[in-house]
């Protein structure tokens, strides 16, 4: 066994008897909608403020270098200061309680965003917002492993990651025709009442799982591991590392291209609000929701036959996407489809098939996470992922599409825009190469932790 295999596993003093899951039959298949509904509130109130871009740049008179900070960098860097700790105290205490008091403290300040009176006000909120989500993903995660076995996880963390899909349709769709007919500031209003709604349901309607119940072998009690020995074993896992690094890239593009697309289409294509959020809320969405729950099934499927399947997945997917999105951003065709009222580009026939296979990634590698590491330390290494994909990934990739296209108006003019997200591209490949890498310590990872079954 390779030491950094060694290393992820935790040692064989103070272990308790296999649990039995108390979370089985319906309540575990109602217990991830739950969840998904917790998350896609999360994402909506992420999400939405690509479609008030705008609308309130216009308003306050700020550059697209401040909102690029206020869309990323002020949201990521509270969050990352707190998900750490919020990871640890989720292996330590009630998961569902502890996602239930997060989502109904954001869900209050996404409702403060839009009685913001300026900038700053508004930045606060959204700094509010972002505490309040630190608390969420990486318990969600856990508590679904521990209902579903591991043959089932690549599934179930597809119905999971539908969050952020759920949250474009209706942040991006829902919000752009809410601002278009109310105003930006009864968007964030009207879409904070469903997560107060989501929190309780959480709350009163389910049950904390038993910790460990799917794991293939006796589990760790809780809390007889020091922090700075989970986050040595951490370093020292090379698959976790890699997964971690490539999906931080994933998120850098993925986080920079969701929230400027709607800008991308009313400058660029010159549509209006309503119809450019339409676009990417009811055709991006939905093609991302065939993406994940594809991706999901076929790693099931395919890991069996082999486990380097359920690496090898998010692989090619990202490599089908990139030129799809190339084909996106480069075309600038006047041509157009009228469908219902909507104004919809030729070029976005490219978006939708982009958008199918640009997210394939997620799900696999959530589930791959959770084959190799613990459940009693799972919510903080998977907060640490999540640090990595937001803290980079949501924080400086919308703020490096606006630096970029401030930077690139000398020469583009009123299509600096596109120029800067084709640049984010790149990073898909990147972190195609990253992942391809992460195969090799993946497999050896879950064959160690399977001899210790």
């Amino acid at each position: 066994m390779s030491a950094s295999a060694a290393a992820s596993m935790p040692q064989p003093a103070a272990t308790k008897a296999q649990p039995i899951s108390n979370v089985q039959g319906w309540r575990r298949h109602y217990l991830l909608l739950v969840l998904l509904f917790v998350y896609a509130m999360s994402m909506i109130d992420r999400q939405i403020m690509g479609v008030l871009i705008e609308p309130i740049k216009k308003e306050m008179g700020v550059s697209d270098s401040a909102m690029g900070l206020l869309t990323g960098l002020a949201f990521a860097l509270f969050y990352s200061i707190l998900a750490v700790p919020f990871g640890r105290f989720a292996d330590r205490t009630n998961r569902r309680n502890l996602i239930a008091w997060c989502c109904g403290a954001w869900s209050i300040a996404t409702g403060l965003c839009g009685m913001a009176v300026g900038f700053w006000s508004l930045t606060a909120a959204r700094v509010g917002v972002a505490v309040g989500e630190a608390g969420s993903t990486a318990a969600s995660t856990t508590m679904i492993a521990d209902v579903y076995p591991p043959e089932q996880r690549s599934r179930a963390m597809s119905v999971f990651s539908l969050g952020p899909h759920l949250g474009s349709l209706v942040g991006l769709g829902v919000g752009a025709w809410i601002a278009q007919n109310y105003g930006w500031r009864t968007a964030f209003l009207a879409l904070a009442v469903p997560g107060v709604l989501a929190a309780l349901m959480l709350r009163l309607t389910c049950r904390e799982p038993v910790r460990g119940a799917q794991d293939a072998r006796p589990v760790v009690q809780a809390g007889v591991e020091k922090f700075s020995e989970v986050m040595l074993s951490l370093r020292s896992n090379k698959a976790f590392v890699g997964l971690g690094l490539a999906g931080m890239l994933m998120a850098f593009s993925g986080y920079a291209i969701g929230m400027w697309n709607t800008a991308f289409l009313v400058r660029s294509h010159g549509l209006q609000l309503k119809d450019a959020g339409a676009i990417m809320g009811f055709i991006g969405g939905p093609a991302a929701i065939v993406g994940a729950l594809l991706s999901g099934w076929l790693t099931d499927v395919m890991a069996k036959r082999d486990a380097r399947w359920q690496i090898g997945m998010p692989v090619l997917g990202i490599l089908l996407s990139i030129p799809l999105g190339l084909l996106f951003y480069i075309n600038d065709s006047p041509a157009q489809w009228q469908v219902a009222g909507l104004q919809i580009p030729h070029s976005v026939a490219y978006y939708g098939a982009f958008a199918v296979f640009s997210s394939f990634w997620a799900a696999p590698v959530f589930a791959a996470l959770t084959n190799v590491i613990v459940s009693t330390r799972l919510a903080t290494a998977l907060s640490v992922y999540n640090l990595l994909l937001t803290a980079v990934g949501g924080g400086l990739g919308p703020l490096a599409v606006g630096l970029l296209s401030d930077a690139f108006i000398a020469r583009a003019g009123n299509e600096s825009l596109r120029w800067a997200l084709i640049c984010m591209l790149g990073f898909y490949l990147l972190g195609a190469l990253i992942y391809a890498l992460s195969l090799k310590p993946y497999v050896s990872q879950l064959k160690a932790k399977k001899s210790m079954a």
